[in-house]
């Protein structure tokens, strides 16, 4: 380990934090001159450009035959940002969720996450299969910025309190908007890449195995720029970025990247292991089904479901060690996991969501009285 390569550390740490805030500012005061929510902006622009380093990895892990890579890149990711990005975020500050999420977007990613199953039962995500993926991004970004539009028709505060009014802008204005979109996520994709060679260079130079490697550094490292952005929003009081980002990243990750690296490959397609079948993608639809209940209780993503998300990445990360390297231990650990995590967060998850439904409903009654 030299000097060089912490240098690089540092570098890659310092362009991801500029990165985000240039982003966040950026996105922020773009969504007030166009007078549409911070959503809206978290989901498309925000969400798109920070999956950048995903479909890099796909299209090129497709091109190369590397089909595990593709999938499992897209997979893990969806994965990390749910339980590691908003985990943390919520930490850092509670994170308010809009009603919109609830209703229609995260419903969307559940839905495109059950459709990435069916597709690959198969043992293929074809081209055909790509298409009609990609297909979904452009229907489902054309249904937001028509939605963004509407939000935009000058209403009276009367009929609309929550309306977001359009600001009235500068060419100047628009031109140092968009440029610092652009630069925090050139910034945001350079960080990233400059942190995960450093880190994987750190962990060579102290034994570490290049299985762990992979199933940690690499992972977690396209994702580095959806951490870097939810983080900074939720510290600067951007809840709906932090929260869109996430969610929007996750149904591009499916429709855009995985569509797209399949629908372009020359093997046509991408091939679906079995082990991808048997568990992580059950993984992932099980945790896109886990933001409902959490989101809808309150409308508020607590420090303390932060936490709790934070901890299931880490038994989900140390599965996947314990399996790969086939370690002894893994049969207790499967065995607990089955046995006692998942019944008790499933049994929690069911109360929880039945009071907060008992509750709406107490309080809408005492409205009617």
């Amino acid at each position: 380990m030299t000097f060089a390569v912490i240098g690089l550390l540092l570098a890659g740490l310092m362009l991801l934090v500029i990165g985000a805030e240039a982003l966040v500012r950026g996105s922020s005061k773009l969504a007030t001159i166009l007078g549409i929510s911070p959503l809206i902006i978290g989901l498309t622009i925000v969400a798109f450009g920070t999956s950048s380093p995903e479909m890099a990895v796909s299209i090129q892990s497709s091109f190369a035959g590397q089909a595990d890579i593709a999938l499992g890149n897209v997979v893990g990711s969806n994965i990390f940002n749910v339980l590691f990005i908003l985990g943390i975020s919520a930490l850092a500050s509670p994170l308010i969720v809009a009603r919109q999420l609830i209703r229609l977007d995260v419903p969307i990613m559940i839905g495109v996450s059950f459709l990435l199953l069916l597709f690959g039962l198969d043992g293929k995500i074809n081209q055909s299969d790509g298409v009609i993926l990609f297909s979904g991004i452009l229907a489902y970004t054309g249904f937001l910025l028509y939605q963004g539009r509407k939000e935009n028709q000058p209403v009276l505060p009367a009929e609309n309190p929550t309306a977001h009014t359009p600001t009235s802008a500068t060419a100047m204005t628009w031109i140092v908007n968009l440029g610092l979109i652009v630069v925090g996520l050139f910034l945001l994709v350079q960080g990233s890449q400059w942190l995960v060679e450093s880190a994987i260079a750190i962990a060579r130079s102290i034994g570490v195995s290049e299985l762990v490697i992979g199933l940690t550094i690499v992972a977690a490292g396209t994702s580095l720029p959806e951490l870097a952005t939810s983080l900074i929003a939720s510290i600067k009081g951007e809840r709906d970025i932090a929260v869109g980002n996430v969610v929007g990243s996750n149904i591009f990750n499916i429709l855009a990247v995985l569509g797209f690296s399949a629908a372009i490959s020359p093997t046509g397609g991408v091939a679906v292991s079995e082990a991808a079948l048997r568990f992580d993608i059950p993984v992932m639809i099980a945790v896109a089904i886990a933001c409902l209940p959490v989101f809808f209780t309150g409308n508020l993503i607590t420090r303390w479901e932060g936490f709790v998300f934070m901890a299931y990445y880490g038994v989900y990360a140390t599965y996947l060690i314990l399996d790969s390297t086939k370690h002894d231990s893994l049969p207790i650990f499967s065995n607990v996991l089955m046995l006692f995590i998942l019944p008790i967060t499933i049994l929690t998850i069911i109360v929880i969501t039945s009071r907060e439904i008992r509750h709406r409903r107490s309080r809408n009654g005492y409205h009617n009285v």
